[in-house]
């Protein structure tokens, strides 16, 4: 209205300042009922613009006045849907908070004032009935959802959470099946069946479930390349003791694939080199170790390597290692590596040598222990036996720990494997189950003869190391020292001491 009053007033200005510009005033009569009135042409556009926008005010008042009650009413809706937009954030905040009881409070005013969504309402009714504690009013209202097709996914989700939090499993497992089914990008129902299958062991079922969701785009590539390298060697794992005849083999292809997918999985790239040294296939044991040093060194995986060849004389070992450690020079694995090749030609001063290079490191039971071996070799023996007093208290290395007195690497339980699929897949780490299980593992501490008679309280544990074969021990200090016997890895000579 406002709009059209000045279209007009504009055109009467125009109207009239044209007459101006003419010096005619021109002359208007009109004649109404018998009246007659006479006036100039610019009189006569003015009066009829006034009139014009009379008429206009008066017919907008009287529809202003008619729609009163709709205006009323749409203010009162606007505050209505205000007050519901604050009673759900509220209520969402004390769900958010712990608060059942005054979640369930404001879940039911929310259902009186939030008319216009329905969905909000009931979400925040099964989550106050749940913060609350009320399972069963939980479950009626997430059984509830599963009726309308924009909620069914919530509400599958709901019941699965409150199945697993009953110990319901199976009841659990369906729900997440159930909306795996209905929705591609479902990711907690993929994984919420993934770890279903990984507890109950079955290996091949997880590797289908990764590969669909790699398709439906659920998770990202490299996510689903090192669940698989983990899942092929868990598999690989249990098939290896199988007694059918094919299981081994199809053990050994499972590892194979493991270290060709993820080069930097130590569990499965030393199944494989062990599972191929035993065929025979030293040098394709070999290269794979070599490879998956280049990617991510792992103390297992150096012992596996040293261990491919048992006829070489310990110049041959160190220079092998030497070999490996130089894949991967400036790694902290390979600086223990090199101060170990020095130990075992007998070279002292190499080893001083090449130990100064982790002398930056925080101090382990495992450097401790090296670093004791580097000193006894070079004839200190109060050095040596300070470092093994320190290593003492010094905590162990958690890569060590997954070393087994026997000699096995990552000797793991099918409960370790399933969670090592999920650590490693998602952050690319590895788990430490012997570790976190306080179970014996290789002592990162030697077993060396110390000069001090009174040294004997302080070793007073067995260790264990793993150990080179074709070493003789060498002879004693002229004092008589007391010595610690240590339980040493099936099949392994004793280790010289340095």
């Amino acid at each position: 209205m406002i709009r059209a009053g000045v279209v007009l007033i504009l055109l009467a200005a125009i109207a009239v300042g044209g007459l101006a510009l003419t010096e005619d005033a021109g002359h208007a009569t009109v004649t109404w009922l018998g009246w007659r009135a006479d006036s100039t042409a610019a009189a006569a556009i003015l009066v009829a613009l006034a009139f014009g926008l009379l008429a206009a005010v008066v017919w907008r008042t009287i529809l202003w006045i008619l729609d009163a009650p709709r205006r009323a009413e749409r203010v009162r809706a606007e505050a209505r849907r205000r007050q519901a937009a604050d009673v759900l954030s509220r209520g969402f905040l004390a769900v958010a908070a712990g608060d059942g009881s005054e979640a369930l409070r404001l879940s039911k005013k929310a259902a009186e004032l939030a008319v216009d969504t329905p969905a909000l309402v009931r979400v925040l009714a099964a989550q106050a009935a749940e913060a609350a504690g009320d399972v069963a009013q939980a479950q009626a209202a997430y059984t509830a959802m599963l009726g309308f097709p924009e909620m069914r996914l919530a509400g599958h989700k709901g019941l699965m959470q409150l199945a697993a939090a009953q110990g319901a499993r199976e009841t659990a497992l369906r729900h997440a099946q159930e909306a795996y089914g209905e929705a591609r990008s479902a990711r907690w129902a993929w994984r919420a069946i993934l770890e279903a299958r990984l507890e109950a062991g079955d290996w091949d079922g997880a590797l289908g479930l990764v590969k669909s969701a790699l398709d439906r785009k659920i998770v990202p590539p490299v996510v689903a390349e090192r669940a698989r390298a983990a899942l092929l060697a868990a598999s690989a794992a249990q098939l290896e003791h199988a007694p059918e005849p094919r299981a081994r083999s199809q053990a050994l292809d499972q590892a194979l694939e493991a270290a060709k997918l993820q080069p930097g999985f130590a569990p499965g790239v030393v199944m494989a080199a062990r599972l191929l040294a035993e065929d025979g296939k030293l040098g394709r044991a070999t290269a794979t170790l070599e490879t998956a040093w280049r990617v991510g060194p792992h103390p297992a995986l150096w012992l596996a390597y040293r261990d491919l060849k048992t006829d070489e004389t310990p110049r041959e070992r160190a220079q092998r290692l030497g070999q490996l450690a130089a894949v991967n020079p400036t790694h902290r694995e390979s600086l223990f590596l090199y101060v170990e090749q020095a130990l075992i030609v007998g070279d002292p001063q190499a080893a001083r040598e090449a130990a100064r290079a982790l002398e930056g490191e925080p101090v382990t039971a495992r450097i401790a222990g090296l670093m004791a071996r580097a000193a006894y070799a070079a004839g200190a023996i109060d050095e040596a036996r300070l470092w093994l007093a320190q290593g003492m208290n010094a905590p162990p290395e958690p890569d060590w720990s997954d070393l087994d007195p026997e000699g096995r690497a990552f000797a793991y339980h099918a409960s370790d494997w399933a969670r090592l699929v999920i650590t490693f897949a998602e952050a690319g780490e590895l788990i430490h189950p012997r570790l976190e299980r306080r179970e014996r593992t290789l002592r990162e501490l030697p077993d060396l003869p110390l000069a001090y008679a009174d040294a004997g309280p302080m070793l007073s544990e067995p260790v264990l190391y793993p150990v080179d074969e074709g070493y003789s021990e060498p002879e004693p200090p002229p004092a008589e020292p007391r010595r610690i016997e240590a339980r040493r890895p099936r099949g392994r000579a004793p280790r010289a001491g340095k």
